[in-house]
């Protein structure tokens, strides 16, 4: 049975997804860009919003039983390459230990001021 969460953001309903969805053993965490938490607005930062990105997405990994421990995929898009120099050591703090398959892309991201967006799928099975 899948399982939704959502994280209660307007583009949820407007384009009809689910910040994650649980299939059995797998989380599937939606690309999530870099929003401070607080103001809603982006850090100047691509290392920042790399931060707030993660942070939210184990939010909701947390939401569903897990963390970004049990992080198996990661998929980093970044604006440029000035943003990828910037968001790698974060990536390699964060999931030092944990070590998911990683794949990272320059592209465009729908979003005014967004520098990175970052989508996880997670494994709860042992």
């Amino acid at each position: 049975m899948k399982n939704r969460i959502f994280a209660g953001v307007p583009s949820e309903d407007i384009a009809g997804y689910a910040r994650a969805v649980v299939d059995g053993s797998t989380i599937h965490v939606s690309g999530v860009t870099g929003r401070d938490p607080v103001s809603g607005d982006f850090p100047e930062q691509a290392d920042e919003q790399a931060r707030n990105c993660l942070a939210a997405i184990d939010t909701s990994l947390r939401q569903a039983g897990a963390s970004l421990e049990n992080a198996v995929v990661c998929r980093v898009y970044v604006v440029d390459q000035a943003s990828a120099v910037a968001v790698t050591p974060v990536l390699g703090e964060i999931f030092a230990d944990i070590r998911p398959t990683n794949t990272m892309l320059i592209c465009q991201i729908p979003a005014a001021g967004a520098k990175v967006e970052i989508e996880i799928t997670a494994s709860t099975a042992a």
